[in-house]
Formats: structure tokens, C-alpha cells, sequence
């Protein structure tokens, strides 16, 4: 992310928008020679400018910073591809179902990567009525905890914010749940999905190796 807005990002954002200098400098209430000093890296915008010219080109000031613009195509945005974002300060977990541009204290956030659970983070999901019942494995200090835990289905995400000192579980409506994710505040998101081999039980713990082998039965069995 460029530190501040760039003559090439400000003449870039201009041709796209089909505006001369001159009107683009009309619109901003300046004149097309500080335009042009600008897009000629020969002066900068007041900072006081960065609102206005974000307002004429349609982006955020994110986007005019980093010169990346985000296209809206989330008009049918899956629950099932969602992303988390974590801010590394406050811990701070946010949620979103397709391309967002997030920042936490200044922070840009990139989204956070699902790996398989493994030996040190190992779930147990047990069927309660009509609730998926989730425990994870993990020590719950303020050095190291799980931070929360959500499961998603097409058309519904469920999170429960957890705490150091708490117990690491939750408990989920079980309609439709296909995916369970948690997230470490050392070791980062991990997710299990729910098929039907081990849905099948009343009750189930995430070891890879069983799981592996069950989700090969159900391929062959299901074909």
C-alpha cells in the first residue's frame, strides 16, 4: 500500500472516469495546473483533498491510497466462500462473503487461510437434539486462545465470540451446517467440513487420519 496517493493512480482514476485536467480541477475547486503538478508527481493533494477527490472517481480512500479499486460483483455473494479478517492489535474478527478492502487501527487486513485441524487443535462435534455441540481442544489463556468459532451454511453464518479463560465451545443451530471454522490467535483459522461419513454419528472428533478414511468410504459408497 502506497503511503499516499500517487500522481499515476490520480491521472489513472481520471482517464477512467473520461475527464480532462480542466474538469477534473472544476470539480474539485482547483486549478488544472495543481492537477497537473500533481499526476506530474511535482506536488501532492492537501490531505484535506483525499475525501473530494475519493467523492469524483467513486472509490473509498483505501482504494485511493492503494490505488486498487474493489468491483461490486457480490450481488450473489456465498456464505460458503466467506472470509475472515483478524486485526493482529485488538484481535478484532471480521466477517465477509466476498472482496472487501478492511482495516483495523490502520492496519490493512488481509484475509485469514483455512488449514485442516491437526494434532494441536483438534475438535469434537456431538449432536444435541436439532444443535451441533463444538469443543475444541485448546488451552484458553490470554497468552493463547481460541478466539471464535462459526459454522456456515448456504444460507446462514453462525459465530460465537470466545474469551481467554472461557471454555472453548459453542453451540449450532445444525441445519444445514457443511463447514466449521475456528480461529487460533497464534496459529490462525482452521476448519473442518461436515459430510455426511461423519455427520452420520451422534458424536465425532476431528482425527485425521479416521476422517480421512471415512471420507473415502462415503466416495465410494455415494460414488
Amino acid at each position: 500500500m502506497n503511503p499516499y496517493i500517487t500522481g499515476a493512480v490520480i491521472k489513472e482514476l481520471r482517464e477512467k472516469q473520461n475527464l480532462t485536467q480542466a474538469e477534473l480541477a472544476e470539480k474539485l475547486n482547483v486549478s488544472d495546473k495543481t492537477v497537473s503538478k500533481w499526476e506530474t508527481a511535482k506536488g501532492y493533494p492537501d490531505i484535506s483533498m483525499l475525501e473530494p477527490i475519493a467523492n469524483v472517481f467513486g472509490v473509498s480512500i483505501p482504494e485511493l491510497l492503494s490505488g486498487n479499486a474493489v468491483q461490486n460483483v457480490n450481488v450473489s455473494a456465498n456464505i460458503m466462500r466467506s472470509k475472515f479478517y483478524v486485526c493482529p492489535v485488538c484481535g478484532n474478527s471480521i466477517h465477509s462473503m466476498g472482496e472487501a478492502m478492511i482495516h483495523c487501527h490502520g492496519i490493512p487486513l488481509t484475509p485469514c487461510t483455512a488449514e485442516e485441524t491437526d494434532e494441536n487443535h483438534k475438535i469434537f462435534i456431538e449432536r444435541v437434539e436439532d444443535d451441533y455441540f463444538v469443543q475444541i481442544e485448546h488451552e484458553m489463556t490470554k497468552q493463547h486462545y481460541i478466539s471464535f468459532i462459526a459454522a456456515l451454511s448456504f444460507d446462514k453464518i453462525q459465530m460465537v465470540k470466545l474469551y481467554p479463560e472461557g471454555n472453548a465451545e459453542a453451540r449450532f443451530e445444525m441445519r444445514g451446517v457443511r463447514q466449521i471454522l475456528f480461529y487460533c490467535n497464534r496459529d490462525g483459522l482452521f476448519q473442518i467440513k461436515v459430510n455426511k461419513a461423519i455427520d452420520g454419528k451422534e458424536k465425532s472428533y476431528d482425527d485425521r487420519a479416521e476422517r480421512q478414511a471415512l471420507e473415502d468410504a462415503a466416495k465410494r459408497f455415494f460414488g
